[in-house]
């Protein structure tokens, strides 16, 4: 049997992605928009927006009915992961006892299209008899919403994607994106660092990019050491007892001041070898690390420079030492 395919299947990818540009189209061009607003009208909203969220004592409620409701939820969880203390609150349930999560010392961040979402009325009416802080956006500021807010953030009005101009698509998207606009800015003004975010993301793979050396190093006895001066001999027994395939060389002040790898024992290898003394075989001045460095700088540190171990220094003297498995358990590669 012959399998043909009609000229309507045939033309089905070519429409489909005629659909898709168009439908980016659509979105690049609320986006350009709401770039432009930001420099023509919105800038000044915007920046009150950041000011009153960051002088919030308590938490942001970030709360929004319906496709706004889920863009609100995924602007909580970009707050909160980024040094802003924040949760959302469905506006249904907050008129039914979820009120009581909000307190005098939050702010509230409301989303809605059109300003006039029946189901935020009860929680904006709260946030006014008890003096919460309110942030609005909308696309229309002559909304009860938007009368309504301490802050309007009035989104410029754009072209939904949907071809019957109903499904939100452009919209949610303009949100999404002043959503995130807002957190970055608030992440800027409290100084939010890697440092910080590692601690709200210590799972997965961004929790082992954000680890620290002195997270995985090894430590104490651990450390493969010996005084400068000594033999070659005493330096493969060190070696050979803890397992790096390296051992660092000290001075009489501690500091490093060498490394010998396996490497080195192989280009000098020969029939006196354990006789030297360490000065004539080790590389001066190694690669180090510091203890409060990223994992993964170590990483490109280690790939780099072909190396597999480097100790962890501070004050010029070695106080861990690092092997390029450790990067590998930790799911730092």
């Amino acid at each position: 049997m012959t399998s043909r395919t009609s000229e309507t299947d045939a033309a089905t990818p070519s429409r489909a992605l005629q659909s898709a540009q168009r439908t980016l189209s659509f979105e690049a061009a609320g986006l350009a928009a709401l770039q432009v607003a930001l420099d023509n009208g919105l800038g000044a909203p915007f920046a009150a927006a950041v000011a009153l969220l960051k002088s919030a004592r308590g938490r942001v409620i970030v709360t929004g009915m319906g496709k706004s409701g889920h863009v609100g939820r995924k602007i909580a969880a970009t707050l909160a992961s980024t040094g802003t203390p924040a949760f959302f609150v469905h506006p249904g349930e907050a008129s039914h006892g979820d009120l009581g999560m909000v307190t005098g010392d939050d702010a509230i961040l409301a989303l809605s299209w059109s300003g006039e979402t029946v189901e935020l009325r009860d929680l904006v009416a709260f946030s006014r008899r008890f003096g919460v802080g309110l942030v609005a956006i909308t696309s229309d500021r002559d909304s009860a919403l938007a009368k309504a807010a301490d802050v309007v953030l009035a989104l410029p009005r754009a072209e939904e994607a949907c071809p019957n101009g109903l499904a939100p698509t452009t919209s949610t998207l303009m949100q999404l994106a002043i959503g995130d606009a807002l957190a970055i800015a608030l992440l800027e003004e409290r100084g939010f660092t890697a440092a910080h975010f590692r601690d709200f993301h210590p799972g997965g793979k961004l929790g082992a990019v954000l680890t620290l050396v002195r997270d995985l190093m090894h430590v104490g006895d651990a450390l493969p050491l010996v005084p400068a001066g000594a033999t070659m001999s005493a330096v493969v027994l060190e070696m050979s007892r803890k397992g790096f395939g390296c051992c660092g060389v000290t001075d009489a002040a501690g500091s490093l001041i060498g490394i010998v790898t396996d490497g080195d024992l192989r280009r000098h290898m020969r029939a006196d070898l354990l006789a030297v003394p360490v000065d004539q075989v080790m590389t001066p001045a190694p690669k180090t690390a510091r203890p409060d460095q990223f994992a993964s700088e170590v990483l490109d540190l280690v790939n780099r420079t072909k190396i597999t171990a480097l100790f962890a220094v501070e004050d010029g003297r070695p106080v861990g030492v690092l092997h390029v498995h450790d990067l590998l358990r930790a799911g730092v590669a």
